[in-house]
């Protein structure tokens, strides 16, 4: 196996970390890196929100400091939800710096990195993925200077591992989207149907792509590499485009497959109406809009500023809308302060009727008289 890794046991169920008092953020500096693969399962409210309708008109601010620095702090949560065991695991580094034990050449400023991995099949792909992807990246070659680079092969580097390893399963596969963060800069990799999304002063920007077979880049690709899609399945067996491992679907290293690892990238520039991210597995997104996730992290912000009940609310309220799936949520916040109220213009309305539409409603109200 490459790099001499082997698996772990998966962990047990894990819930939480403490919740903030008075509304004051939890102390971010403290965490260093955060990973489980399952938590007790939160029981379902009752209540309902409705969120998932419209969006927010908004006043953005003009006064955006050019010197902004985001701060990293995050939370997560995970359930196993109605399946009969966990496959999804996730990672939360807020500090890269302190993580790594050093100041990496060419890595200046705060940096982080932030991971969801959605497995199946097996728990196997999913845990050594965890475990392995972020030190891939960091002693690849490409890295720092070219991190897309870095991170593609750290992907294919953790597939092929699964390929040669005699103790892992190699059927097992998973989905991956990572989310590193130097400074300002934000780049999203993904490979199958984990999701991010930017909360943006209440608006949700979505910045990965759902590989389904049925998406039309996705489904052009997989044909154009001599595989079909069956009721929306990859060769009829699997329901993403995009996995790391599944060697069961990809035959031989170095084969041609319409299977890939390789990730699809999207690169943001933060300023300070970039408030949070939300990165989760397709259990989240299969029972929820990205607004109305975004519509509900930032309200729960403006009233307890924690991202750790943030993810905690979000998964409470995919249970309670009969989500199938297991439940992988981590939001991350850019600001120690929670958001800000938004303005909303006020608008003055003339209302006025023209003489025919009078004449209209003279007529309907005469003739019910």
């Amino acid at each position: 196996m490459s790099g001499g890794v082997e698996p772990e046991t998966p962990p047990g169920s894990s819930s939480g970390g403490s919740t903030p008092v008075g509304g004051k953020p939890p102390r971010h500096h403290l965490t260093s890196i955060r990973h489980c693969a399952s938590s007790a399962r939160i029981a379902a409210a009752t209540a309902d929100f409705d969120l998932d309708s419209g969006t927010l008109s908004l006043i953005s601010p003009t006064d955006i400091r050019p010197g902004f620095l985001p701060v990293f702090r995050s939370g997560s949560c995970a359930d196993i939800g109605t399946k009969s065991y966990m496959e999804d695991e996730h990672v939360c580094v807020d500090n890269l710096i302190e993580h790594l034990g050093m100041r990496s050449p060419g890595i200046s400023g705060p940096g982080a990195f932030y991971g969801v991995f959605d497995g199946h099949g097996g728990i196997d792909a999913a845990c050594f993925v965890r475990k392995n992807l972020l030190r891939f990246i960091i002693e690849d070659g490409h890295f720092p200077s070219s991190i897309e680079k870095a991170i593609t092969s750290a992907f294919v580097k953790a597939d092929h591992a699964i390929a040669d390893s005699h103790s892992l399963d190699r059927n097992s596969g998973t989905t991956a989207l990572t989310a590193l963060i130097f400074g300002r800069t934000l780049l999203v990799a993904n490979a199958g149907d984990c999701r991010a999304v930017l909360g943006k002063r209440g608006r949700a920007v979505e910045l990965s792509r759902d590989h389904k077979p049925s998406c039309r880049s996705e489904k052009i690709r997989i044909e154009n590499l001599g595989g079909t899609i069956f009721d929306g399945y990859l060769n009829g067996q699997l329901s993403v485009a995009r996995a790391i491992g599944d060697w069961h679907m990809k035959g031989s290293k170095g084969s041609i497959s319409p299977l890939t690892a390789e990730p699809e990238f999207q690169e943001v520039r933060l300023t300070e109406e970039d408030e949070f991210l939300i990165i989760g597995c397709d259990g989240l997104w299969d029972v929820m809009t990205s607004q109305c996730a975004v519509t509900m992290v930032r309200r729960e912000l403006m009233a307890h500023n924690d991202p750790e009940r943030c993810s905690q609310e979000l998964v409470q309220e995919a249970l309670r809308r009969n989500s199938c799936d297991n439940l992988t949520v981590v939001v991350v916040c850019f600001s120690s302060d929670p958001p800000p109220q938004i303005e909303v213009p006020r608008f003055r309305v003339r209302r006025s009727i023209s003489m025919e539409g009078l004449h209209m409603l003279k007529g309907a109200l005469d003739s019910n008289a």
